[in-house]
């Protein structure tokens, strides 16, 4: 079988090495062989180049990827909704699979808490076939069992990697912080129509972080009825898309150095106060204990930003319990949050623009500069084009 190429993670803290492996010969039944037509950079590409999360070396990074069938293995002939399947179809896919039987999976029904849980561009060597395991390549490999979501011909394929897996990451944390009052993303029966969110109505929402997650939050919010949104981040052309996304207010942390000013801020923005919701996008473990004290009392906290171990903060439990504080914490997400996703991108694409969100586009063998420019916040989305 012929060659193909990938960029890969051989080391942390360095560069990425362009590599040839070989592509599978014969498909596993339920598989399929797809040609990458484009691969976002996540925020979370950073932190494994980093190594702050421990995974097995060598790696193809990457798990926000479309591409096109190039050959379906036998028996894989629909997607996840029952859409027929074919080769050239477009296609994305949940970057991780769940058992379906253990404990998490049944039992306590929190499938992204499964123990035999694994991610593309995360959770698979490279230097074992098939090879082809992370969006850094011009092939993915499938696995059987892998949820597969045909995308509509009227949705960019820049639409779905500038939502990437931020949208997805968003709409999971904003159900589970709902939990409590039984509500749940409802995905519309007729695909393509509007997902039902959790409610949010007149709640002030202030974000942490104005990357690909936070500006997700934001029109997340703004769908689920939120009063006023305040965002605080950085640099200013991120500060920019989050107004065009719908933020009523932004903080420049260039500008308002000072935590205990920028908690002032937010208090006096939400009529003294508090915001009812405070969502960490940020991942930079210092925001946790300041978007605590950003938070009315009685009010709720969500942990988006940390799904790599950036490291430990000192930390007053006291705030929890002085503020009468709901603290949660949000990993991954299921498919039917891809599912609601696409179906909220094509119902909002005259709303929200998240085609506009890829703001720089890189080749293979510039996968070094992609990752650093999502690294230093110069992008506000990087992809890969193979």
């Amino acid at each position: 079988m012929p060659n193909a190429r990938a960029s890969v993670l051989e080391q942390f803290d360095a560069p990425l090495r362009l590599r040839e492996y070989s592509l599978p010969s014969r498909l596993e039944p339920g598989a399929a062989l797809v040609r990458t037509e484009m691969a976002g950079i996540c925020g979370t590409d950073v932190h494994l180049w980093k190594g702050q999360l421990p995974i097995a070396l060598p790696i193809i990074l990457g798990h926000e990827t479309v591409g096109r069938i190039e050959q379906p293995g036998d028996g894989l002939e629909r997607d996840w909704t029952g859409q027929p399947l074919k080769e050239g179809d477009r296609v994305t896919w949940n970057s991780a699979t769940s058992c379906g039987s253990c404990y998490y999976c049944l039992e306590k029904g929190q499938p992204t808490r499964c123990r035999q849980r694994r991610a593309y561009g995360i959770g698979y060597r490279c230097d074992q076939p098939p090879h082809f395991l992370g969006g850094y390549a011009q092939f993915h490999y499938l696995r059987p069992g892998t949820t597969i979501f045909k995308i509509p011909n009227d949705l960019p394929t820049e639409a779905v990697i500038g939502a990437g897996c931020a949208l997805l990451t968003a709409i999971h944390g904003v159900e589970r912080l709902c939990a409590e009052t039984g509500s749940a993303i409802a995905p519309d029966q007729q695909r393509g129509g509007m997902p039902v969110l959790p409610s949010l109505w007149r709640d002030h929402v202030a974000v942490q972080g104005a990357g690909p997650v936070g500006i997700a939050a934001v029109a997340v919010a703004r769908s689920a009825g939120a009063g006023r949104v305040i965002v605080l981040g950085g640099p200013k052309h991120r500060l920019e898309m989050a107004r065009r996304f719908g933020a009523d207010h932004t903080l420049d942390i260039d500008d308002v150095r000072e935590v205990n000013a920028r908690i002032d801020a937010v208090r006096q923005l939400t009529g003294g106060h508090g915001a009812d919701l405070v969502l960490e996008c940020v991942g930079i473990p210092a925001a946790v204990a300041e978007g605590m004290e950003m938070c009315r009392d009685g009010g709720k906290y969500l942990v988006l930003g940390h799904y790599c171990d950036a490291g430990t903060i000192p930390f007053n439990p006291h705030v929890i319990t002085r503020k009468q504080l709901q603290v949660f914490g949000s990993w991954s997400s299921e498919p039917r949050h891809l599912q609601a996703a696409l179906d909220y991108l094509r119902a909002t694409r005259s709303r929200f623009p998240f085609a506009s969100m890829v703001t720089d586009r890189f080749p293979l063998e510039r996968a070094n500069e992609a990752l650093m420019a999502t690294a230093n916040w110069r992008s506000t989305k990087s992809v890969i084009v193979p």
